[in-house]
């Protein structure tokens, strides 16, 4: 197995620099021992204007059926002749992925001590494999690289045999890319991708897999167009392990969409206790209040926008009138334990067809929330920044407009009868803010004004006559004459 890197200079950046990033002296020839062979890094060329790189990986397929005990690709009983005459030692696979990461580890991982600010940037680089197995052919390869900052993507199909041309191409390709890359970046997508290629993984598959697909795939791999597929072959086509790495990849996607830390978006679920507010019995009254206020309007289709650990979607299919159900909620982990609540790997066919569970973003309009006859969101805007409700505004009453919107947040005037919250605490750690009274109606009012609906209010709770409830409600209903509304405010 093959692989060359190379990269041009100028006197005053000098292509020898590649030495440095790669922690690999161009003036020696180094043999490194590998699980699967000895790893050969030598450079072929090393000037100023012209660096090249290469590793060259020896594999022996006996060694390797011998050590594995007959385990791995072409291990099968019935496969004795594959196990000793294959691709093994010439083709890159994930043999030479491995070797990659074990003989470039500081490169991978872009630490360079000696020239860190060379690490940081661009590099003009070519990489060249001569036999690459693709499972998909030459578009597929395309589809892999073009995507993530090459500006050159050459391929050549092997022939099967060159004196039989009619016998067409083989599964391997000449690969050669070029482009101003991260030395970092372009090693690991070497070492997501080879594997990807090859559609095969010559070591058992471990759940750990996963978090070196997340490493290896940071920066470019969430917003891949591909990404199902990388995740899916990189993962040896196992299902679990798959879903795993896809969520968590969307919650990136998500993150970096917003440019937030994963972390502060990923919060819907408390580690230490249930996120149930407390006591019990407000949590059981502000769920009476929006099904009540459900029913009154004659929702049979509801969102639940930010639907957390999904109490509100179980109290809701108790109802049969309730034909429809969609929670959606940016956290991943949320999601799943609601899954688990409402029992749907268990549940029967009809009843599932009432429910769905999405991921997403509530400051980012999505068509498929649209049509609606309710949305919900109950406990949900004092978790966002002041900043980033107006995007919420008009994702749910701008683009998805269902006829009814129920939102319930805390009354921050109420916040003096729990004995227990210091004074000036919010009840939650993640509130950006809780809204008196007055503030809530204000923004409720303006919203209503702003896209078409009218709007009354909904004490949750006991209601003191000096703070009022712990928990207010706004009930917002579309007018009939929305758009004429509209035009009349634009005119």
């Amino acid at each position: 197995m093959f692989l060359t890197i190379g990269t041009t200079g100028t006197p005053e950046r000098p292509a020898t620099d590649l030495g440095y990033l790669l922690h690999k002296h161009p003036g020696k020839a180094q043999t490194f021992s590998t699980s699967h062979g000895p790893a050969h890094v030598f450079y072929p060329e090393a000037s100023a204007e012209r660096c090249t790189a290469a590793l060259l990986l020896e594999v022996d397929p006996v060694a390797l059926v011998r050590r594995g005990k007959g385990k791995g690709r072409g291990g099968a009983p019935d496969a004795a002749l594959a196990q000793y005459v294959n691709d093994r030692p010439y083709a890159a696979s994930s043999l030479l992925s491995v070797a990659l990461a074990a003989v470039f580890k500081s490169a991978l991982g872009g630490v360079c001590r000696a020239m860190p600010e060379r690490a940081e940037q661009p590099l003009p680089l070519r990489i060249e494999v001569p036999a690459l197995p693709a499972r998909g052919g030459v578009e597929l390869v395309h589809k892999l690289f073009a995507p993530v900052g090459w500006t050159r993507v050459e391929t050549v199909a092997v022939p099967l045999d060159e004196q039989f041309p009619e016998w067409g191409d083989s599964r391997y390709v000449r690969l050669v890319l070029e482009g101003e890359l991260r030395l970092a970046d372009a090693l690991r997508q070497l070492y997501v991708l080879l594997p990807v290629l090859d559609d095969a993984k010559h070591y058992w598959v471990a759940p750990d897999e996963v978090d070196k697909l997340l490493r290896a795939g940071e920066g470019w791999l969430a917003d891949h167009p591909e990404r199902p597929l990388i995740t899916r072959r990189y993962l040896s086509h196992r299902w679990g392990l798959t879903r795993q790495a896809d969520q968590a990849l969307e919650l990136v996607r998500l993150a970096e969409s917003d440019d937030l830390e994963v972390e502060s978006i990923d919060n819907a679920v408390d580690e230490g206790t249930d996120t149930e507010e407390k006591p019990v019995p407000l949590a059981e009254q502000r769920r009476t209040a929006i099904l009540d206020a459900l029913r009154a309007a004659g929702a049979s289709r509801v969102l639940d926008l930010g639907c957390g650990q999904g109490q509100l979607v179980q109290a809701l299919l108790k109802d049969v009138r309730f034909t429809e159900i969609v929670g959606v909620d940016v956290s991943m982990r949320a999601l799943t334990i609601a899954s688990r609540r409402l029992k749907l790997d268990r549940m029967g066919e009809r009843q599932a067809d009432r429910v769905i569970l999405r991921q997403g973003s509530l400051t980012y309009t999505d068509k498929r929330l649209g049509g609606y006859d309710a949305a919900v969101l109950s406990e949900v805007v004092e978790h966002l920044d002041l900043p980033r409700l107006p995007a919420l505004e008009y994702a749910v009453f701008g683009a998805a407009r269902p006829g009814t919107v129920l939102v319930t947040t805390p009354n921050v005037e109420y916040n003096v009868r729990w004995e227990t919250l210091p004074a000036g605490h919010a009840r939650h750690g993640d509130h950006r803010f809780e809204w008196t009274r007055a503030e809530f109606r204000d923004w409720a009012e303006q919203v209503a004004g702003r896209h078409g609906y009218t709007v009354r209010y909904v004490p949750v709770g006991p209601d003191d006559p000096e703070v009022g409830p712990p928990t207010q409600m706004a009930v917002f209903t579309r007018t009939t004459a929305t758009e004429k509304t509209k035009e009349g405010k634009a005119a």
